[in-house]
């Protein structure tokens, strides 16, 4: 297939706010893929190559577009092609290499072929096609169910495989796809209440359970092979070895578990959450040691445990996880709820989730069976821009823009994010000298006194609520907000929405 076709189909999607018609138009290409382009194409149109990251940054991009093409000629394999050698290309010289490279297909490429280069190596594909759509626009053109493409896709957490399956084998082999030990899994997302209370009041009969100031992990164990993955199921396994040992001497052969982990400081406090994600980051283990806590379990000796409700999964992670499962109690009692909440605070921790004691485990879905509940409103947005600062903070980029993902293009465009406000409180000076190398690192462009950046990075936001405003194209506008933290864990995707933070005027 021509990428051309692939760039037409963005065009149209992007231009309807029609859910539908997106479905329709993405659906229309996916049928007409050889099956070797499959998961190549849908890749590339939730910007996720299967490359992953390949090194290549905005400025890297942009030093290599020069007169487009008049014709199209390039093709999706020739995209994945380029990909995989940019994957590949490392160690001296590889940085000319990259330009080399990168240089000679955006001069094959058209204008809207090198845009989309851009985007899928920038990881900004701002059109309206996020995975939910796209789920749809495959189950329409392999005539499958939905319900079996979802489940597919949250079992494989590979949106690109779950579509080779549904277009080119049977409805058995879709529906047969189920857990795998070492095959991560998408997780499964809490929604938000103002108190344990309140959460409770939805859920019914919950567990009541700490929310730790930590990073979330699945791990995967098979005999004596233990593999680690992130939330965005990036395999950290060589660099958290003390998780490795303790799930190695755990009561169980087969088992996967989700949880949370943290680094302590010497009264057995958790340290600040930057601390943890560093050694995310580190190819190599540092001082700090990270300590696992779990609050789910997935699978145990051959048997599956999803569909369980939440009351058999605790009694079998009691047994297989023991001093390693995250402190919590079962309760339909307001009261108690609140007590733990106050117990978690107390000892450092963010607050508490508040899970339904009948729920299954819905990988990869955002639910009212689990509800976290914080002391203070917390959002993750996207930074859209940076101003540079005056007085003490002269010469470093300091307040930022924020942006919410507008999914829908209620405000703009779709799949794009809107403004929401600005902040500069709670930046320490290591965040001010971060974020000016990093940011200029991401520029797309320059206005007197700010630069605009690519619309990927996630910040942790505290807030006291929203306010109505015409300042901001989506009618509200943050109050006093103040930075928590960076989500170095988190994807552009996974920001809150513009309708969450709207829905507080009604609070």
């Amino acid at each position: 297939m021509l990428l051309d076709t692939v760039v037409t189909t963005l065009d149209a999607v992007a231009a309807t706010r029609s859910r539908l018609a997106k479905v329709d138009a993405l659906a229309g290409l996916l049928g007409e893929l050889q099956p070797d382009e499959i998961a190549p194409a849908v890749g590339f149109l939730v910007g996720k190559p299967r490359q992953g990251r390949v090194g290549v940054g905005w400025r890297g991009v942009s030093a290599v577009m020069g007169e487009p093409a008049a014709e199209a000629t390039l093709t999706v394999l020739d995209l994945d092609a380029l990909l995989g050698e940019l994957a590949a290309l490392g160690g001296a010289g590889s940085a000319g290499d990259r330009s080399a490279a990168l240089r000679d297909f955006a001069a094959r490429g058209t204008a809207g072929e090198q845009d989309l280069l851009a985007r899928v190596l920038l990881g900004e594909m701002r059109t309206g096609a996020l995975e939910g759509v796209l789920i749809d626009a495959i189950a329409r053109a392999a005539d499958r169910p939905g319900t079996s493409v979802r489940r597919a896709a949250m079992l494989t957490g590979d949106l690109g495989e779950t579509a080779v399956i549904a277009l080119t084998g049977t409805a058995d082999e879709l529906d047969a796809v189920g857990l795998e030990v070492g095959r991560p899994v998408l997780p499964m997302l809490a929604a938000t209440a103002a108190s344990a209370s309140a959460a409770l009041a939805t859920t019914g009969p919950a567990s009541v359970e700490y929310k730790l100031d930590g990073a979330r992990i699945q791990v995967h164990r098979s005999g004596d092979s233990v593999r680690v993955f992130t939330r965005n199921l990036a395999d950290i396994t060589h660099r958290v070895p003390e998780v490795v040992e303790i799930v190695r001497r755990l009561p169980a052969r087969d088992v996967i578990l989700d949880g949370e982990t943290l680094s302590l400081d010497e009264d057995g406090g958790p340290r600040p959450f930057q601390e943890t994600m560093s050694r995310f980051g580190a190819e190599a283990a540092r001082e700090a040691v990270l300590h696992p806590w779990f609050f789910d379990i997935l699978h145990v000796d051959g048997r599956d445990l999803l569909d369980e409700p939440l009351s058999v999964r605790r009694h079998e992670l009691e047994r297989v996880a023991g001093e390693y499962r995250i402190p919590g109690e079962v309760t339909d009692d307001p009261e108690t709820a609140e007590r733990v909440s106050r117990e978690a605070l107390a000892a450092g921790q963010e607050g508490v989730v508040v899970k339904a004691i009948d729920s299954p485990y819905a990988a990869g879905r955002r639910g009212s069976s689990w509800i976290k509940v914080k002391p203070v409103l917390t959002y993750d947005l996207v930074v859209l821009a940076c101003e540079w600062g005056s007085g003490r903070r002269r010469g470093l980029l300091s307040n930022l823009h924020l942006g919410a993902r507008d999914p829908d293009g209620d405000f703009g465009e779709p799949g794009g994010f809107v403004m929401v406000g600005k902040t500069f409180k709670g930046l320490t000076d290591e965040l001010l000298r971060w974020q000016t190398e990093e940011f200029q690192r991401i520029e797309v462009r320059r206005t007197p006194g700010t630069v605009w950046v690519a619309p990927t990075t996630v910040v942790e936001i505290a807030i006291d609520g929203v306010q109505r405003s015409t300042r901001y194209p989506g009618g509200i506008a943050l109050r006093f907000a103040r930075v928590k933290r960076y989500r170095d864990d988190k994807e552009a995707g996974e920001a809150d929405t513009i309708a969450t933070l709207r829905s507080l005027l009604r609070e």
